[in-house]
């Protein structure tokens, strides 16, 4: 084995560049380079400021590479304001400009005489839907990219559930967080509203509070910020969504990805979607074979650690752990330096860490091949009883044996009084919502109902999509249904894994809304996004529904009139059910790996 010593690399650092747009408008980057000779570049457009801890100016974070680790490896690093953030002119709109702006950047770089023609990109959160808009606009130097925690479809990977419901927390928050920044920078400038600066910072401390305001349209801090007022006045997907969907131009995007993700961060499931979507369809031979897949037991915290406030999934399950920067390193060597003795190609095209077990496992797809749809119906436990488990919820069975009787599952949901978020996958996690939390914390409250197998007789593995298809009525014109799929413990703890909402206008459409019929029976479907993880034995499968998750997702009013419009204090009540029986199979439906437990659902 070689121990001699590396000489570090010498590099050139330049903080004040400017990255003119076909407009005109001048963006500020700064740029890391190897001090002599050409090198392929890697650029991050980011509205948060290139200042920060990811560009190794400052800080320590492990979900973004370091410019430094970056260099050091023959890569240049160039990081660009996006337009009308930081140091950069013109106006700042959220996924606007990002095609032509990346496109103009690709430009700028390989024509400086540093560069040797050939671009990646790379970043987390809106640095990754960057290059999703950047890879639509087809530059021929854009040769790979690397999202990491990042859609291409911004209204149901982002801004809304697939399901139709606002993500409430991710718009306010997002949106206080971005204004502060504004006001922080004119300060700078000496302008500014201190005053602003901090009711923005006491909201930012409290989510709760800065969610609850309603109307939301109204809201005392973010109304009048332009992309906030145009976000919650646009619920149904339409030409405005389009514009910021970049899955539309699959066709014509060309370079590898490799996308990281977590099962516990907001854009998990359309994230698994855009790599499925990609594979199938992406514009080159090479995007198609070539793109890879890494999902950690992560929610949107920058380190990735795998760490939560009541779960550690141990030191395994880190950023750090699994080398998520020399991942980054091949995948660019790879694909932008073809012609150096790259490193060999990955063994795998998918990487996952299996929760239950806590360990990574290789696989050649997303889903897995051999994992198969099961479905697990919900029914009454034998009686016809209210009466509920030890937790105080109303509680039914899930079997894998479709039921004999017949039963209505009714309960009241009250605006006013949701449920309120507790673990799951979204953002910001800072404040404790986000992860594998232990649902006890919401025993005893009549507005869910739950279903669950008996104890396993053996190891289960579930990989893959979740849904549930329940059949459901209202008295309402319009109301939500909320699934949660929970790994109850032997010790009672109840892992939430994942979840989805479905607001009933949406049921057939985003596109096309249609308020209920009261007392009318619907099937609908739950996209609970998907999740990897073993039931030990002993363990038992859940399924919790019910009609809220706040401040995760806005309430909904249950009027059929605008939500966003609509004060709680004009909501109505709405008695909701969910139906079980022979004609009425409400099911939960897993990808299993393997045979199911021998007992599951059994009385």
């Amino acid at each position: 084995m070689d121990t001699s010593a590396k000489t570090p690399r010498t590099f050139m650092y330049e903080r004040q560049v400017t990255v003119p747009m076909r407009d005109g408008t001048r963006l500020h980057a700064i740029v890391f380079r190897p001090s002599t000779g050409t090198a392929p570049a890697l650029l991050v457009r980011t509205p948060y400021g290139a200042a920060s801890p990811q560009t190794g100016m400052a800080g320590t974070g492990a979900a973004v590479p370091h410019a430094t680790a970056l260099v050091d490896a023959g890569f240049a690093v160039v990081w660009v304001e996006a337009r009308g953030t930081f140091g950069s002119e013109g106006e700042f709109t959220p996924q606007a400009d990002d095609t032509r702006d990346g496109y103009d950047a690709i430009d700028w770089i390989v024509a400086q005489p540093w560069s040797n023609g050939t671009v990646g990109m790379y970043g987390a959160s809106y640095l990754g839907i960057a290059q999703w808009a950047a890879a639509a606009g087809g530059h021929p130097a854009l040769a790979a990219i690397a999202p990491l925690q990042a859609t291409m479809r911004c209204y149901e990977g982002l801004w809304y559930h697939p399901g139709g419901a606002l993500s409430l927390s991710a718009v306010t928050t997002w949106h206080a967080l971005m204004s502060l920044n504004d006001e922080l920078r004119a300060l700078g400038r000496g302008g500014g509203d201190m005053a602003r600066v901090m009711a923005l910072s006491a909201a930012l401390a409290d989510v709760l509070s800065l969610s609850d305001h309603t109307p939301v349209a109204e809201h005392p801090l973010l109304a009048g910020l332009g992309s906030f007022d145009e976000f919650v006045a646009r619920p149904d997907h339409g030409a405005f969504w389009d514009a910021r969907d970049f899955s539309r131009d699959i066709p014509e995007m060309n370079p590898p990805a490799l996308l990281t993700a977590g099962w516990y961060d907001l854009f998990i499931a359309q994230q698994l979607r855009d790599f499925e979507s990609y594979r199938a369809s992406a514009g080159s031979a090479e995007a198609r074979e070539g793109s890879r897949l890494i999902v950690g037991p992560w929610d949107h915290e920058p380190t990735l650690t795998g760490r939560f406030s009541d779960h550690d999934f141990g030191i395994r399950a880190s950023a750090f752990a699994t080398d998520l920067t020399g991942e980054h390193i091949r995948h660019f060597r790879r694909w932008l330096t073809p012609d150096d003795a790259a490193p060999q190609v990955p063994p795998s095209r998918v990487r996952l860490f299996v929760m239950g077990v806590d360990e990574w496992r290789d696989f050649a797809e997303w889903p897995p091949p051999d994992a198969r749809p099961v479905e697990f119906f919900l029914a009454a436990d034998g009686d016809d009883s209210d009466t509920g488990d030890e937790s105080g919820l109303r509680s039914g069975t899930l079997s894998t044996s479709p039921p004999a009787s017949v039963r209505a599952w009714e309960y009241t949901y009250v605006p006013s009084d949701p449920v309120p978020t507790t673990g799951g996958a979204q953002i910001p996690p800072a404040w404790g919502f986000t992860g594998p939390t232990d649902q006890r914390a919401l025993d005893g409250r009549t507005d869910i109902v739950s279903f669950r197998t008996e104890p396993l007789s053996a190891d289960t593995a579930v990989i893959g999509y979740v849904r549930a298809t329940l059949f459901v009525r209202s008295d309402a014109l319009d109301t939500d249904f909320t699934a949660k799929l929970i790994d109850v413990h032997p010790d009672g703890r109840a892992a939430v894994l994942c979840d989805g909402i479905l607001r009933m206008r949406y049921r057939t459409s985003l596109r096309h809304p249609q308020l209920m019929e009261p007392g009318r029976v619907y099937e609908v479907d739950i996209d609970m996004a998907a999740t990897a993880n073993v039931f030990r034995q002993g363990h038992r499968v859940r399924l919790d529904v019910s009609s809220s998750n706040f401040p995760r997702f806005d309430r909904n009013t249950n009027t059929g009139g605008i939500i966003s419009q609509e004060s709680i204090d004009k909501a109505v009540v709405a008695r909701n059910a969910v139906l079980t029986g022979p004609e009425q199979p409400s099911r939960l439906v897993l990808g299993v790996v393997g045979s199911p437990a021998e007992g599951q659902g059994t009385t």
